[in-house]
Formats: C-alpha cells, sequence, structure tokens
C-alpha cells in the first residue's frame, strides 16, 4: 500500500473488521484520544491513516484480543514493538487465570456461598443452568454461576428464564468446539496447550461480544 495513499477511518475500519470484529470509529477515536495511534489530518480536518497507522492498530488490538491487557500495558509495549520487540517475559498464555484450579464444592457449601436455598438450587439443576461433577459436587464456575442466579432471582427472574443463559453457553461451546477440532487430532502436549489456548480465546471474545450486542440492543430499547 503506497504512503502516498491514505486511508480514511472508514477504510481503516473494513480493513481491520475481519479480524477485530469489535473495531469501530468510536473505538479509533478512543484510541487516539489515549495517545495510542496519531493520524494525521487532511487540510479539511478529516483523519489520514497510513500503513504504518494501520500496522499500529493491529497490534494494539492484537494485544487487547488475544492477552487482554490494559491500555496502559500495549502504551508500554508499543514503545518495544516500535524497535522490533515482539515477544515479552511477562507474556502468559491465554489460557491463564481462565480455567478455574479452585476445588469443587458440596451443595451446603454452594448454598452458603451463593445464598440460594436448596428449593431453589434444585429447580436452577432442573432447567440445565447448575450442573455437577463427579463425586456429587459443584464446580467453582457453578458457584459463580449461583451467585449469579441469586442476584437474577432477586431481580424478578424465574430459574426457567435463566436456562437461557445456558442454552447460549452451550451453542457458544458447540461452536469452539467446531473450530478447534482440527486441532484436537493431535495428542502431543504443545497441540493441547494451543487447544486450550485457543478455546480461552474464543470463550473471551464470544463474551465480550455478547455483551457489546446486548448493550446495543438495549440501547435501541431505551431509544424506543
Amino acid at each position: 500500500m503506497p504512503e502516498t495513499e491514505p486511508l480514511s477511518i472508514g477504510e481503516v475500519i473494513n480493513l481491520l473488521k475481519d479480524d477485530f470484529p469489535e473495531i469501530s470509529v468510536s473505538k479509533v477515536r478512543f484510541l487516539e484520544n489515549q495517545g495510542l495511534v496519531s493520524p494525521t489530518r487532511s487540510q479539511s480536518g478529516y483523519r489520514q491513516f497510513f500503513t504504518d497507522d494501520l500496522d499500529r492498530l493491529r497490534f494494539i488490538l492484537g494485544q487487547q484480543r488475544d492477552h487482554f491487557l490494559p491500555l496502559k500495558v500495549i502504551k508500554a509495549r508499543l514503545a518495544d514493538w516500535e524497535h522490533g520487540i515482539t515477544s515479552w517475559d511477562d507474556d502468559e498464555p491465554p489460557t491463564a487465570e481462565f480455567f478455574s484450579e479452585d476445588e469443587p464444592v458440596t451443595e451446603d457449601e454452594l448454598a452458603r456461598r451463593s445464598g440460594l436455598n436448596s428449593d431453589e438450587i434444585a429447580q436452577l439443576e432442573a432447567h440445565g443452568v447448575l450442573r455437577r461433577t463427579k463425586g456429587d459436587l459443584f464446580s467453582p464456575d457453578a458457584l459463580a454461576v449461583a451467585r449469579q442466579g441469586r442476584l437474577l432471582l432477586d431481580l424478578g427472574l424465574e430459574s426457567r428464564h435463566i436456562r437461557t443463559l445456558r442454552l447460549t453457553a452451550d451453542r457458544q461451546a458447540d461452536l469452539v468446539q467446531q473450530l478447534v477440532a482440527p486441532l484436537m487430532r493431535t495428542s502431543s502436549p504443545e497441540a493441547q496447550q494451543n487447544v486450550a489456548d485457543r478455546m480461552a480465546i474464543l470463550a473471551r471474545s464470544f463474551s465480550t461480544t455478547t455483551m457489546h450486542l446486548l448493550r446495543e440492543e438495549l440501547a435501541v430499547i431505551l431509544d424506543r
């Protein structure tokens, strides 16, 4: 792409949206306001982006997507990146802190720590929201779900309504499985770690995308 041909902000969005679906005009403007990108301006005041600007945006968005880093850390890494440094000693795999290593809990412990009573737990189980592990225990994630279940029940939802969230998670899990299926054919430790990393990245991306889609829909409702 010749440096003499600047890109508009809309053209930048179109070039990046396949890899970074969350990219938007407001997102680019926000990164500019935070000092992470500095597009030039035309005589008419429009932003102009060149190849270096596009590469810089790819780096920033990739750090957010793959490593979930705050802008403060990304800004610090940009100086290294500009000098050709593309790896850091403190890099962690995407699976770090994603799959919980906490111990499973009993039903009594789940009830005590979530505030749910036995009837509410039974109802959430009946609708597939809560599931037991081997040994009749509940996973750490089930405990987190139970706590949110307490909040949702208090807000007026019923167990059958909360089941919608389980169905959404199940569909997303099926999609993740389809995407990583080719990687699962190799049983080497490196391949298995790659599968786990890919799963973590996809799950976080799904979660972020779902949140933004929901927020977008709720904003429409407020405007009606």
